[in-house]
């Protein structure tokens, strides 16, 4: 699963996955589309941003989530 446009750096980010050449996490950007802003808003916030990347995001959220881990549901949740 590698995605040139995504890396991890331990020292950045606390690890987390980021935009090459940001700081600028895959989480930041699945939260800001999950609250309902749209591409361009977040082109517009983010000049560094170009829309390859935004999608480059979506990918490897897409592959982390296909991987073969399981997440269990408590009984509480459903």
């Amino acid at each position: 699963m590698k995605h040139a446009a995504i890396t991890i750096d331990p020292a950045m980010m606390m690890g987390k996955p980021v935009i090459a050449g940001t700081r600028i996490t895959v989480e930041s950007i699945l939260d800001t589309f999950a609250a309902g802003e749209t591409l361009d808003q977040l082109l517009d916030a983010y000049p560094k941003l170009t829309r390859e990347a935004v999608f480059a995001a979506f990918a490897y959220a897409a592959d982390v989530l296909r991987s073969d881990a399981i997440y269990p549901l408590s009984d509480k949740a459903a």
